[in-house]
């Protein structure tokens, strides 16, 4: 087989398994999905989440992966690995780690004082923002890395600080891949089940985002409302890819 043949392949394969479920996409459960209150709240909930959960692994992972870009010290290896854990362990084990976090003294504090997080919306962002904030973290300090230093150098050089230098110069000449950091942790907020699940449970009009509204519709055998809502989470998606594609040829690499 050439290797145009397996492209040619792969790509008929991944192309079946999603236009596989378009016979369950009538007419009827079209226009009944518009009707459906459930759906839209899942999707709302979900892009609030989402949002929220992306901008919060900006916010924090932006400058942590600046300082890991810029820095060489003892033990950096070890603070990568802990970095990645959120990442590369099973979402629901994560989802648990949580769980057992938040039901510590220093947890229950937390949701005392602060805010409730298990089977709370709180808890969805909690857990979408643990698993992205890695991601970005990853994403950014490769951005970082290809900023040359001597434009930091340069800055410093004509009188600015260090604070200034990175608002002023590092970080506009980093937006870009910021954005698309940004974006690519929303998506994979917007499809996170596992550990979602887990610490802010499964419960309807409450914590369903799309992903959980497909469990529960799929245990309640109620396949042509999983498919409408699989169909939503996979133009979304296209949506995302389309933008990281169109940022890449604008001349942004991660």
């Amino acid at each position: 087989m050439t290797l145009v043949g397996l492209v040619a392949l792969i790509v008929a394969y991944i192309g079946l398994l999603f236009f596989s479920q378009i016979t369950y996409l009538t007419l009827g459960t079209l226009l009944d999905s518009l009707k459906d209150k459930e759906i839209w709240f899942a999707l709302g909930l979900s892009l609030k989440t989402s949002f929220w959960a992306a901008g919060i692994a900006v916010f924090f992972g932006t400058p942590i992966a600046y300082f890991l870009a810029r820095n060489h010290f003892r033990g950096k290896i070890l603070v990568d690995t802990l970095l990645d854990l959120p990442t590369v362990i099973s979402p629901v084990a994560l989802g648990a780690v949580l769980l057992i976090f938040f039901n510590t003294p220093l947890g229950l504090w937390v949701q005392e004082r602060l805010f409730p997080v298990v089977f709370n919306v709180t808890g969805i962002i909690v857990a979408q923002a643990t698993i992205t904030l890695s991601l970005v973290i990853r994403l950014v300090k490769a951005v970082f890395e290809t900023i040359d230093p001597h434009f930091e150098i340069a800055a410093r050089v004509l009188g600015e600080n260090r604070w200034g230098t990175f608002w002023r110069v590092t970080l506009p000449l980093a937006r870009p891949g910021i954005l698309s950091a940004f974006i690519l942790a929303w998506a994979r907020a917007l499809g996170e089940f596992g550990a979602t699940v887990t610490l802010a449970g499964a419960t309807k009009f409450k914590t369903e985002t799309l992903p959980i509204a497909i469990y529960l519709n799929l245990a309640s055998v109620r396949i042509e409302k999983a498919v409408v809502l699989i169909w939503i989470l996979i133009i979304l998606s296209c949506l995302v890819l389309l933008s990281v594609r169109y940022l890449y040829r604008r001349g942004i690499y991660f």
